[in-house]
């Protein structure tokens, strides 16, 4: 018997540092939003404890970085550190932007979940969310 939700997924959108590109994020957050998720985007310069702590008040399934700084190797492992420390254990951490494979791979390794570079369609994305918080968020 397949799980299902019976609530809308919500994810947090986020600009983390001062990467001020901020057009991908909006795109992404008004996708996931006309799937029928609420998301709740944050903005520009965050950092990443006010990205865990606006994810813990807003009780999301998934947590979604918007990176193209070339920060992801400092701004991901800062977040998992974070997350593991205030025991959010069963939130998606993604995200997309400009990062190279080799370091999407490191990335995984410590956590991350699967990260999307430009050009990825938006359907992908909605449907690798989704499945995620099916199979590992507890309802």
């Amino acid at each position: 018997m397949s799980k299902t939700l019976n609530r809308p997924i919500r994810v947090l959108v986020a600009k983390v540092g001062l990467d001020g590109h901020d057009r991908g994020a909006k795109v992404i957050a008004t996708s996931l939003r006309d799937a029928g998720m609420e998301v709740i985007y944050t903005g520009l310069r965050q950092t990443p404890e006010m990205v865990v702590n606006t994810a813990l008040q807003e009780d999301v399934d998934a947590i979604g970085i918007s990176i193209l700084s070339g920060a992801h190797m400092t701004v991901f492992p800062k977040i998992i550190t974070i997350m593991k420390e205030k025991h959010v254990t069963d939130v998606l951490l993604t995200g997309g932007g400009i990062i190279p494979e080799v370091d999407m791979l490191k990335l995984k390794e410590i956590g991350v979940g699967e990260l999307f570079a430009p050009g990825t369609s938006m359907q992908s994305i909605i449907t690798y969310i989704q499945d995620w918080v099916i199979e590992n968020r507890n309802f």
